[in-house]
């Protein structure tokens, strides 16, 4: 019996199982380590989200700036948020990691007017119910704001987020329970130099590690495909259309037009929206306070994930 050389193999199999095995070999980061952790991604956090949300934001040039965590219990969250607010409960992910998110109805309606081209300020009355338009510009701020935190945290996937779910009542929603550490960042968001937004994001503090960077992990590719290799054209402007109808006239009618005369139109529910004779995008005709506007349902080269 060779026990040297069965030693030696058994010690060689072990020695192997040592090195691989995570749960021996990981160790959870130092505090001054841990510190920062976090502030390097607030600060990549609050970068990636000044752009992101810009682009919603009709191209407005914004500075976005994350406060110190706050911990407190979910109890004192509620509280803080109030009665009625928007509160989106966010995925993160693909897996089933989730953050609250939470701004008052001033600011959604604020948000809304600033993505068609008005200033942003808050309204002097603000409605009890949001308008339609308003609730689909946070979630799609929702949205924006779950995807940029996934690729914060530089996981070899695709960075994706969504919105689950949305009500007034943060109770109601019962994002987490009231007994809960929750950790609480507040995010405000600046237009210029008068204008700012302010907003909350709130999750389990036993969960917020999940969202730093992971050691030695790369960063998926940037979400923001319309901004790829857009320098130096970025700034070059496009005439656009919103094409309400398209029809046929026999040429002797076109010639027997008179003013007064009436003809029929058939407007189709989805408008295109087109840049020279290619359709860009899609959207929905409507009114904005006292404007006309175009509401995108489909930007189909986004979809298919090419250029634009």
């Amino acid at each position: 019996m060779n026990m040297a050389g069965s030693f030696a193999a058994d010690f060689a199999g072990a020695r192997a199982v040592a090195k691989h095995c995570s749960e021996l070999t990981w160790r959870g980061p130092r505090p001054e380590e841990r510190e920062s952790a976090i502030l390097a991604w607030k600060r990549d956090l609050a970068g990636e989200l000044a752009q992101e949300l810009g682009q919603i934001l009709a191209g407005e040039k914004l500075e976005v700036t994350i406060s110190e965590l706050e911990f407190m219990t979910g109890g004192e969250v509620f509280a803080k948020i109030g009665e009625s607010a928007v509160n989106l409960l966010l995925r993160i992910g693909s897996g089933d990691q989730t953050v609250l998110l939470s701004l008052d109805n001033a600011t959604a309606i604020a948000l809304t007017d600033c993505s068609f081209g008005g200033e942003g300020e808050a309204p002097e009355t603000v409605p009890a119910q949001l308008p339609r338009s308003a609730v689909l510009l946070v979630e799609q701020f929702g949205a924006s704001i779950a995807r940029v935190i996934a690729m914060a945290r530089g996981v070899n996937e695709l960075a994706r987020g969504e919105v689950l779910v949305r009500s007034d009542s943060v109770t109601r929603l019962k994002p987490f329970s009231a007994e809960a550490q929750i950790t609480l960042l507040d995010i405000t968001i600046a237009k210029g130099t008068f204008v700012e937004w302010a907003l909350s994001i709130a999750l389990p503090t036993e969960q917020l590690d999940t969202l730093l960077p992971k050691a030695n992990s790369s960063r998926p590719a940037a979400s923001r495909q319309a901004n790829a290799g857009a320098d130096p054209f970025a700034d070059m402007p496009l005439e656009l259309e919103a094409v309400l109808t398209e029809f046929e006239l026999p040429l002797r009618r076109i010639e027997q037009l008179q003013p007064g005369d009436e003809i029929a139109l058939s407007i189709p529910r989805e408008l295109p929206l087109r840049i020279g004779d290619d359709v860009f995008a899609h959207g929905v005709a409507g009114t904005f306070e006292d404007h006309m506007a175009l509401r995108l349902t489909r930007v189909p080269h986004r979809a298919a994930g090419g250029a634009s």
